[in-house]
């Protein structure tokens, strides 16, 4: 049969092997392994994650899949997936990649749960896990080019629950050894299972958007193993009537090519993003501006005294869901330009603190947002490749002091060092786990490739 782009796709699932993957692959996605896993342990803390996990054990179910956070507790695989998506997105502190989107959240929590729902004669090794990890991620990647409204940041479906959906199906179908052509029918299935409205961005919804990823995607996939059948031509192009293309306008979906020979995985050409404080990615561009020009005042005045501010001008692409002048929930705050910017002003940082209520509604932090005015230049586009944040302060003097950031620390294009992301994965999982279990992941992590059992992690 001619080759389709959906059927492109599934070989590329079926057919890529370990060897597929080049030493700088596997190391960037072992980072966004420990990454994720420290966010989802800390995540395991909030409000959202114990609405989710309360929720999730009204059923009764085969419980052979662990929970983040919660020793001893056990859920079906789907249900574990879902908490853990959940916890992993929870407060916005899980990577982001370009075009935007979250895309370790999506896919591990997934094959954490499936690597424990196996016997234990068939459970996939570290390599088989760290493969199928990358299949997930290529998939994401890959249909997040085929359309230019994807290239900036989202206005209608948060992209985590569109491409990370059929992200998730693709991992997991590969760790389960699915033929090409239940692979094609995951992808399938996953698609009717897809999409959330930006609408929910910056409340305690959001978090589940991650969280039904992970866990439909993995439906998906087991449903396709039990001979459920889709649409085989999901990913294409077809006038008249809408497959993926109906999440994405200027759809051009190509391809994939086969694994080996002149295919590269996007992981090599592009890093991820990890962030160093638990809120939207726009936000580190901000944080990094004001923590420039909170220094030349400091500089300018010997110590920060807000009443000297008359103004304090951002410039920032324009972004509706996180353009907020008076966030007033942590949600909201985590997704608001103006709080982040006035935040790392006043403490000189930002944190996992920065979010708490009494944080928020502090007087002098709400003094300080009443003297932010928004500009929109119109070189700032809402790009997470191209975007800045710049922060001005006009004072009463009429000085103006600015502090401008072109890339943050933690970008793709200026990657945490080895020692800052082992820092913020001991600071994140310290919350829920003692230090000899904390050194424990992180060299089951660092060996994944030598790993016999994988449901070990």
């Amino acid at each position: 049969p001619e080759e389709t782009v959906t059927s492109s796709f599934a070989s590329f699932i079926h057919a890529a092997r370990p060897e597929h993957l080049s030493q700088t692959v596997r190391q960037r996605s072992k980072r966004m392994i420990l990454d994720s896993i420290g966010v989802g342990l800390v995540g395991s803390t909030t409000r959202v994650f114990d609405i989710a996990l309360r929720y999730c054990r009204l059923y009764s179910s085969v419980a052979v899949s662990s929970v983040y956070g919660k020793p001893g507790v056990k859920l079906s695989p789907t249900l574990a997936a879902f908490t853990n998506g959940v916890a992993t997105h929870s407060m916005d502190f899980d990577d982001t990649w370009h075009p935007a989107t979250h895309p370790s959240g999506a896919v591990l929590p997934a094959l954490l749960a499936a690597s424990q729902m196996l016997p234990p004669n068939t459970k996939p090794s570290g390599l088989d896990f760290l493969l199928a990890f990358n299949v997930g991620l290529e998939v994401q990647g890959r249909l997040m080019h085929f359309s230019t409204e994807a290239l900036d940041i989202p206005k209608r479906f948060h992209p985590p629950s569109v491409v990370g959906t059929l992200g998730s199906a693709a991992a997991t179908a590969k760790l389960l050894s699915l033929s090409s052509a239940e692979c094609c029918h995951a992808l399938g299935i996953a698609a009717s299972l897809a999409g959330a409205p930006m609408a929910n961005a910056a409340t305690q919804a959001k978090p589940l958007h991650v969280g039904n990823a992970t866990r439909l995607g993995l439906e998906a996939a087991l449903l396709a193993a039990r001979g459920m059948e889709a649409n085989p031509l999901i990913l294409d192009d077809i006038p008249g009537c809408s497959g993926f293309s109906a999440f994405y306008s200027a759809y051009q979906p190509k391809p994939l090519p086969t694994p080996g020979g002149h295919h590269e995985f996007l992981l090599e050409k592009q890093d991820i993003a990890f962030k160093r404080f638990p809120a939207h990615l726009g936000m580190h561009w901000v944080v990094d501006a004001a923590l420039s020009v909170r220094n030349l005042f400091i500089n300018y005045a010997g110590s920060f005294s807000p009443s000297l501010i008359q103004a304090i001008m951002l410039k920032i692409p324009v972004s509706k869901y996180i353009n907020r002048p008076f966030p007033s929930s942590e949600h909201q705050a985590r997704h608001s330009f103006q709080f982040n910017a006035c935040a790392a002003l006043l403490d000189g940082e930002v944190g996992l603190g920065s979010f708490s209520e009494s944080s928020i509604h502090r007087q002098e932090l709400r003094e300080l947002l009443d003297k932010v005015v928004v500009e929109h230049p119109e070189d700032n586009v809402a790009n997470f490749d191209k975007m800045y944040g710049e922060v001005a302060l006009l004072l009463h003097s009429g000085d103006v002091l600015t502090g401008k950031c072109d890339t943050f620390y933690g970008h793709w294009r200026k990657p945490l060092s080895k020692e800052s992301l082992l820092k913020k994965f001991r600071s994140n999982a310290s919350h829920v786990l003692p230090e000899e279990k904390i050194e424990a992941i992180i060299t089951l992590v660092d060996d994944l490739e030598t790993l016999s059992d994988s449901s070990q992690l």
